[in-house]
């Protein structure tokens, strides 16, 4: 991990030199990512391409950049785990999942193909099935990562209770609420209430009429940014951040069955 203490940089370049420091594959799968969501955010003006209603170039680019900030953040936070060796495998790991993921919804989109719960024909089928098998890999390896953490009980710099528990649960909700998507596999759909592809927000297209399992989905999962922030610079203590976690922990609980119950987010 470089140490810049005695460096005086711009921000952006300290925070360029440390991500690569701590995991040089991730700060690459980071740039991969920003970049596709650049040239994806770019599409959306150029082309009128649509799947289901939706410029086609929306649902890849809100994926690059979700992946952007949970590569970054995961290369951000292994390198406090002492065994490297598996943070490295789970690091290969990570970016070949994704960039089957990324590949596969980009492509799907420019074809104006549906890349998700596709019942026909059998090649899209095929695609979100392999998606599955991707995504499923990464979530269940990712909860081996998060029991790593919880285990561990030596850093090898010194971190505050809030922050380490920042991380733990940070991780553990981004597990939990990665599975809970596994229910809009069972139903087929995100919608509930209706079928997809009702009217939406800008940008998040979370439906305004129905319920939306991709609500709590994103609350659960951008998680693993939200606490290390928090306690590392609000929340020093362990049982503060326990309780903030508990208490964010019955939000997204509550979005999850306003969502099942079929309301939107927004009466």
């Amino acid at each position: 991990m470089a140490n810049l203490s005695a460096q005086s940089l711009p921000f952006w370049k300290s925070l360029q030199i440390q991500l690569k420091s701590r995991n040089k594959l991730l700060y690459y799968v980071t740039l991969f990512s920003l970049t596709g969501a650049a040239i994806c955010f770019i599409l959306i003006f150029l082309t009128s391409q649509e799947v289901r209603g939706v410029n086609a170039y929306i649902k890849p680019f809100k994926f690059f950049a979700s992946i952007a900030v949970t590569s970054f953040t995961l290369a951000w936070v292994m390198v406090y785990l002492k065994n490297q060796k598996a943070v490295r495998v789970y690091s290969r790991m990570l970016a070949i999942t994704m960039f089957i993921e990324l590949v596969i919804i980009t492509g799907q989109a420019a074809l104006g193909h549906i890349s998700h719960f596709a019942t026909e024909p059998l090649p899209d089928v095929i695609l979100f099935q392999v998606m599955g098998l991707a995504i499923t890999t990464f979530t269940l390896w990712t909860g081996w990562i998060c029991i790593c953490f919880f285990r561990q009980k030596e850093w090898p710099i010194w971190m505050s209770e809030g922050y380490l528990w920042g991380i733990r649960l940070g991780l553990l909700f981004f597990v939990v609420f990665a599975l809970e998507g596994f229910y809009m596999v069972v139903i087929n759909q995100h919608t509930i209430g209706a079928p997809d592809g009702q009217p939406g927000f800008p940008l998040t297209n979370w439906s305004r009429q129905n319920g939306d399992l991709r609500i709590p989905h994103f609350f659960g999962l951008h998680t693993l940014q939200l606490f290390p922030l928090l306690g590392y610079y609000i929340f020093p203590k362990k049982n503060t951040m326990i309780i903030m976690a508990i208490t964010w922990f019955t939000f997204i609980v509550l979005l999850l069955w306003q969502a099942i119950k079929g309301f939107p987010i927004i009466p």
